[in-house]
């Protein structure tokens, strides 16, 4: 009978023990941040000093070290950027440092997914490799902090702080690029794609026909030059055999046929030979 009890009151209190939660030692932190066009993202846990020497003694000069607690730190780019004129690609890296007393050597890594640094380090994985001065600090930084400071629409400065010392890695966006790039396609008119989706709207909406087929119309001009999409073509048929005109459906609806075939795209090559069957009909 005790030994029930016992039994019970453990799995009782194994129960509430799961339930328990209490602050980690190294909270994650995410900062979020735009820097002229580019969205830039970090992802890291924050130990705190706490009394001890850090740089030198607990974070050891001359060794990799994770940038942060547990999960390695992590920052992405929603687009390339550049770092003492060398390309660092959009995406998703590990942020890895070999701290000395006068210099930082940064490395950006491919493989994110590591508790710490890597068991077996990888030169190949690495995406980028770069050094930082050292900042001696006027004020203590208790909690290690990663931040994005110093923003321009062009650049921005990668922050790493703690204790009296702080490294930064400018970074290059290309704000210009993108913006010219936006204001051409802005003020260059509707793309093909849009007169695709605007025809495919009033088709579907049983709106007005003969606006669908001029909006098809253009959509099919504006890419015969590199060859228009069969599915472009599949709906002009659809279009066009819905304005009763069945001869130039099912010659659209071939070219379709033809394309499909081409690209290996079985269901449309099937709703082609559907439709021409249809429209074939007396």
């Amino acid at each position: 009978m005790k030994k029930i009890v016992s039994g019970i009151l453990m799995m009782a209190f194994m129960a509430v023990s799961a339930q328990i939660k209490t602050p980690a030692p190294s909270p994650r932190s995410v900062v979020q941040q735009t820097v002229g066009l580019t969205e830039v993202e970090i992802e890291y846990n924050r130990p705190s000093a706490k009394g001890r020497a850090v740089f030198g003694n607990l974070v050891p000069f001359g060794k990799l070290w994770r940038t942060g607690a547990n999960l390695n730190s992590m920052i992405t780019f929603s687009e390339e950027v550049k770092i003492d004129g060398k390309a660092l690609p959009k995406g998703k890296y590990a942020i890895f440092a070999t701290p000395k007393a006068d210099v930082w050597e940064v490395v950006f890594y491919k493989d994110t997914e590591n508790w710490g640094t890597p068991q077996n380090f990888d030169e190949a994985k690495v995406a980028l490799r770069t050094s930082a001065k050292v900042e001696a600090l006027g004020n203590h930084v208790e909690t290690f902090t990663i931040a994005i400071n110093n923003i321009d629409n062009d650049f921005a400065h990668l922050e790493i702080m703690w204790e009296k010392t702080k490294v930064a890695i400018k970074f290059e966006v290309p704000t210009q690029k993108a913006a010219m790039a936006s204001i051409d396609k802005v003020l260059g008119g509707p793309a093909a794609s849009d007169y695709f989706a605007a025809a495919q709207y009033y088709f579907a909406a049983n709106a007005d026909n003969a606006k669908a087929l001029e909006y098809v119309n253009k959509a099919c001009s504006m890419t015969e030059a590199k060859g228009t999409p069969f599915w472009y073509l599949r709906l002009k048929s659809q279009i066009q055999a819905k304005a009763g005109d069945k001869k130039g459906a099912i010659e659209t609806a071939n070219l379709s046929l033809q394309g499909a075939e081409k690209a290996g795209n079985a269901d449309y090559v099937k709703m082609n030979k559907d439709s021409i069957a249809e429209w074939s009909k007396k």
